[in-house]
């Protein structure tokens, strides 16, 4: 990823918080820290499935340990314990509790993998605790979280904050953007997103059941709403259902926004939004996020939607999910597998030269880990930054609340509020179940 988009989300992100860097402590410093042979010492709070995967690939690089995994399932610290021990002969520390998790002086970098309602707390304390960060996306459940862990990382800014958003360190996708920014597609009017996903429609219903041996889910919950255990709302499920997650809008969504913002360096929230759709399938299936959704962006000069239906796996252009960059002369197509142009033709002649497919070479979890370890070791900003973890965020969440009010919704960043909605506004912060509170800082 350039500097360019860094800098340029970065320091709309801070003026917009109202929020000033304070001087930016050594490289020098952090290096004897590390010790002679820079070792960085790695802790993971949520252990079960991407979180796990994304340790596994800081394992992947030299003179980086795992000491210690949290998570509020016996069954899966275990389990995930015996296999950190068989990757790298050592075994990790394990706890059921973040704070003292936290406690551990050896932890120098910290992996975020819960689910998206339990990421706020942990953030912020990892901050105060003096660690760096790697968070998955999205970076927070709510509007309020997500611009709470913006503020956080901007005082704490002596830590490296890396946003789980991997498509930022793509070779593939950096020649996307290269190639859309040429201008060889001309002037681009229009960028649709879509992701179609057979899992969106949740898990099959089931009913209220013991909670399982080995499992704090008072824990679990946390700061949402206490409820009985119902194995269609636990692990892999949850975030189909708004206390802890937001559907694929907010899955998918918020890495697809993401290269579109980047194509067009938007660094603001946008004008209004409205969106349409609902649960109109899959009834036998548990979930409160719609399986069907359309939401229309506007922005300055290009128009911008996303699109999903689940339950299904198929899309435009042969894909179930992607974006599609349309421009006066041709248009580019791409998804983490690949992309291609389309030319456009005006009667005579072909307006640019078609682009065949051209394959990806992987995703980028570990091209994306190695940049966090990196700058770790370096001092230097990441290449996905908490303020680009923090746009992409908000333009799914409110397209999410649109849909959930009916309404169609104007955002002023500046107050934190719907302008001339309450109902919305009322839906920005989140009420924490006790003794939980929202961090601010």
């Amino acid at each position: 990823m350039t500097n360019t988009r860094r800098g340029f989300i970065k320091n709309s992100g801070l003026a917009a918080a109202g929020i000033g860097l304070t001087p930016t402590i050594s490289t020098q410093f952090f290096s004897d820290i590390l010790g002679a042979n820079e070792r960085i010492n790695v802790g993971l709070i949520g252990c079960r499935n991407h979180g796990f995967n994304i340790l596994k690939k800081h394992l992947n690089v030299k003179n980086v340990e795992c000491v210690a995994l949290c998570d509020v399932d016996a069954n899966i610290l275990a389990e995930k314990t015996t296999e950190v021990e068989n990757i790298q002969g050592k075994k990790p520390k394990g706890y059921a509790d973040f704070r003292k998790f936290l406690e551990n002086k050896d932890i120098d970098a910290v992996i975020i993998g819960t689910p998206d309602h339990w990421h706020t707390i942990p953030f912020v304390n990892a901050l105060q605790a003096g660690k760096d960060i790697y968070v998955e996306k999205p970076i927070a459940n709510s509007i309020e979280e997500c611009n709470i862990m913006r503020d956080a990382a901007h005082k704490y800014n002596k830590q490296v904050v890396q946003v789980g958003q991997q498509q930022n360190s793509g070779q593939h996708w950096q020649d996307v953007m290269s190639f859309i920014k040429s201008g060889k597609l001309g002037k681009l009017r229009r960028i649709k997103i879509w992701g179609n996903f057979g899992y969106g429609v949740g898990r099959a219903k089931v009913p209220d059941s013991p909670v399982p041996e080995g499992v704090d889910f008072n824990f679990w919950l946390g700061p949402a709403p206490e409820r009985t255990f119902n194995a269609s709302r636990f692990h892999g499920s949850w975030r189909m259902f708004w206390d802890y997650g937001g559907g694929l809008m907010t899955d998918w969504g918020v890495h697809l926004i993401d290269m579109a913002l980047w194509a067009k360096d938007i660094k603001t929230p946008p004008a209004e939004v409205t969106a349409y759709g609902g649960l109109f399938s899959h009834p036998e299936f548990a979930h409160e996020t719609p399986d069907t959704l359309s939401v229309i962006y506007k922005m300055d000069d290009f128009a911008l939607t996303w699109e999903h239906t689940a339950g299904t796996q198929h899309g435009p252009y042969d894909k179930l999910y992607g974006l599609a960059f349309s421009g006066n002369n041709g248009t580019l197509v791409v998804n983490r597998d690949g992309w291609q142009v389309f030319p456009e033709w005006d009667e005579n002649d072909w307006k640019m030269d078609e682009v065949p497919y051209i394959k990806s070479t992987g995703e980028a979890h570990q091209e994306h880990v190695e940049n966090f370890i990196s700058c770790i070791k370096t001092r230097e900003t990441p290449n996905c930054t908490i303020e680009q973890g923090w746009l992409a965020a908000l333009y799914a969440h409110i397209a999410n609340l649109s849909w959930r009010t009916g309404s169609s919704l104007k955002y002023d960043a500046e107050k934190n509020i719907f302008t001339g909605n309450p109902k919305a506004t009322a839906m920005i912060k989140p009420e924490y179940r006790a003794p939980w509170k929202l961090p601010y800082v």
